[in-house]
This record gives structure tokens, C-alpha cells and sequence, in this order.
């Protein structure tokens, strides 16, 4: 009975003790890995978001660049982080299509993390350097079945979501294009701006300031439906190719072990966060939707993007060592 009792009373201490923790946290600074280049997609959606964390919560939430292996170098300091809360994970659609991808990767996306919450989706951008004849989708594939295996296209690198997406339309537009990857978007976007490659399928807001500048030139957008930011700009679907469509995706992951309490807290936070109106607007002028919802929202969307380019890598035979 006192055995019991000494159970009991130690169980409402540490109970006690979480809920006293869950309340001083965060009591340090956070890091927010990005797996890409600044100026990037992810880093574009990964800082507007620390900024406001960073008033909300009281600490400085810190976006720390980690470009290489296609996003994999940042994801595999992440999943051998302390899962202490003070490190979260921005991943993309390219991370779930590389667990088919990569047959030796140092981490699993699943396995080695738990979802905090779907940041935001985007479509990608065709966009072209504007010395490119092509006026559109339809006479972007004939410029390219003119010259099979010379046009290039660029991409954040291999395997990347950009990379796939270009893929997808080289399968499904019977065309050969030249694949030229770089360490992420922006590098990529540079490349175009600069004549290095004639077109990419660039994340909306990496492609957003070097449309109005008019560097690049939009041919359409990937997504099933017009992006609000580019009213003019077609679907590839309409345009030229009725069953293509693929849409990129942003979120947050934390090392598995992560306490739950705080999960929820910065679930909570960022929740709100995406709900404002200066954030739904900045995104929506970046081509971007908001997120939101739970970490099991977030997971069960990632889980079935899983699943899906499991297929798309394998009927494409795109798997890499």
C-alpha cells in the first residue's frame, strides 16, 4: 500500500514537473534547419514564419541554412538533433518523394520525426528566360521536340520536388530535356536570370520578384487550378497537357522523442500565426496558399505524398544510390 502510494505521489510530481516545463518553454533560442539556399521557397516560407514565432514566444527563432544533397544534409542534422524542442525541421514535397527516391538516405522522414504542422502549398511557375521563343506551353514543347536533349531546364537539385516536376512533364509531353541541378532555388533562379538554362519549374515565391522585374517570363503554373498571385498565367493542364499537375508543399517536422507539450505549443503558436491577415496576405502574393491544422493533419498529408511519388519514382525509374 505505501509502495503504492510512493508510485502515486511520484507520478503527480512528474506530472507536475512536465507541466511546469511545457510552461517555461521555449526558454532558449530555436533552430529552424533549411535545406536550401536563402532566398529559396523554404526559406522564403520558413522566415516569415520565425518572425513571428519569434514575437510570439519570446525567443529568437533562428532559420539556419543547410544547402546540399537535394535538402537531405539538413534533414539528417535534424533527425540526429536533441529532441529537446529547441530544433524544427522545414521540409517540402521533395522530402517525400525522397524516401522512394534515395535507396540510402541518413535519415527516414517518418520514422525519425513527428509532424508539427503544413506550413503553406504552392504551385510551381514554368517559367523561361525571356530571349526564349516560346510564348507558351504549346510552343515550348515544339521548341523543345525541335532540339530533343538540348533545352535545359534547371532545378534545386536531384531528386528535388522542381526536379520531379520536370520530370513529370518530360513524361508526359514527350519531350527530352536537359536536366541541370543546382543547391536550391535561388542558385537555380540565378542560372535562368543569368542564360545559364532556358527554363524551370520554379516555386511561386522564389519566381514572384524576377517575374515583375521581368527576368523571367511565365509560361503557366503546375497546380489544378490558376494560382490568385498570376490570374493570367494557365494551368499547364489547360494550356497544352490535360493530365499533368503537381503542387509543392511546406511544413515543419521535429526530431522524434520531441515532448508532445511542446508539439502542441508551437502547433498552437504557428497555427495562429498563419491565420493572420498580413501573413495570408504576404503568402497569397507569393502564389501561396496558408496551411494549418493539426501535426496529425500534417502527417497524415504527408504520408499520403509518400505514397504517392513512390509511384511516380518508380514508374520513372528515377531512384538514386
Amino acid at each position: 500500500m505505501k509502495e503504492a502510494m510512493r508510485c502515486a505521489a511520484g507520478a503527480v510530481l512528474l506530472a507536475g514537473a512536465m507541466g511546469c516545463a511545457a510552461q517555461g518553454y521555449p526558454a532558449k533560442p530555436i533552430r529552424v534547419l533549411v535545406g536550401y539556399a536563402p532566398g529559396g521557397g523554404s526559406d522564403i516560407m520558413a522566415r516569415a514564419v520565425a518572425a513571428k514565432l519569434t514575437e510570439r514566444v519570446g525567443q529568437q527563432v533562428i532559420v539556419d541554412n543547410r544547402p546540399g544533397a537535394s535538402a537531405n544534409l539538413a534533414a539528417e542534422i535534424a533527425a540526429k538533433a536533441a529532441p529537446d524542442g529547441y530544433t524544427v525541421l522545414m521540409i517540402s514535397t521533395s522530402h517525400a518523394i525522397a524516401k522512394p527516391m534515395y535507396r540510402r538516405l541518413g535519415y527516414d522522414v517518418e520514422r525519425d520525426f513527428v509532424p508539427l504542422i503544413e506550413v503553406s502549398s504552392v504551385p510551381f511557375v514554368v517559367v523561361v528566360h525571356p530571349s526564349l521563343p516560346a510564348k507558351d506551353v504549346k510552343g515550348l514543347i515544339a521548341l523543345a521536340r525541335a532540339q530533343p536533349g538540348k533545352l535545359t531546364y534547371g532545378s534545386s537539385g536531384e531528386g528535388s520536388s522542381d526536379h520531379i516536376a520536370g520530370e513529370l512533364f518530360r513524361a508526359i509531353g514527350k519531350v527530352d530535356l536537359l536536366h541541370v541541378p543546382y543547391k536550391g532555388g535561388a542558385p537555380s533562379a540565378l542560372a535562368l536570370v543569368s542564360g545559364e538554362v532556358a527554363m524551370l519549374f520554379n516555386s511561386a515565391p522564389a519566381a514572384m520578384p524576377h517575374l515583375r522585374s521581368g527576368r523571367m517570363r511565365a509560361l503557366a503554373v503546375t497546380g489544378t487550378k490558376r494560382a490568385t498571385a498570376l490570374p493570367d498565367v494557365p494551368t499547364v493542364a489547360e494550356a497544352a497537357l490535360p493530365d499533368y499537375s503537381i503542387t509543392n508543399w511546406y511544413g515543419f517536422l521535429m526530431p522524434r522523442g520531441t515532448a508532445r507539450e511542446q508539439v502542441q505549443r508551437l502547433n498552437g503558436e504557428i497555427d495562429r500565426i498563419l491565420a493572420l491577415p498580413d501573413i495570408r496576405e504576404r503568402l497569397l502574393a507569393l502564389g501561396a496558399e496558408t496551411g494549418g491544422g493539426s501535426p496529425e493533419r500534417f502527417g497524415e498529408l504527408l504520408q499520403a505524398e509518400i505514397r504517392k511519388y513512390a509511384k511516380v519514382v518508380a514508374d520513372a525509374k528515377l531512384q538514386i544510390e
